[in-house]
């Protein structure tokens, strides 16, 4: 995420009360609840998580243990664990 200078687009006012409580910090202004869109919309990272969490449970199904899953996938055998359970409930 990039930022933008304040001068480009709040008025000096504005800035000035502002800076009354953060001079010269990084701050996020959050978007309108009406903007706001679930976490992995804009991208295709939910349908990617999901195939690799299918082949996870595939892997699980023939025979691989926790320890080997989190090896292969680079996740903590924790991780695996969750997504194992969340599978067998699905």
């Amino acid at each position: 995420m990039g930022y933008i200078r304040a001068e480009q687009i709040l008025p000096l006012e504005i800035i000035e009360l502002i800076q009354q409580y953060v001079d010269g910090e990084n701050i996020y202004i959050p978007r309108k609840a009406e903007n706001r869109q679930e976490w992995g919309t804009g991208t295709s990272i939910r349908e990617e998580l999901q195939g690799r969490n299918q082949k996870i449970y595939e892997d699980y199904l023939t025979g691989m243990k926790a320890t080997e899953l989190s090896l292969k996938y680079y996740l903590s055998v924790k991780s695996i664990q969750r997504i194992i359970r969340e599978k067998k409930a699905s």
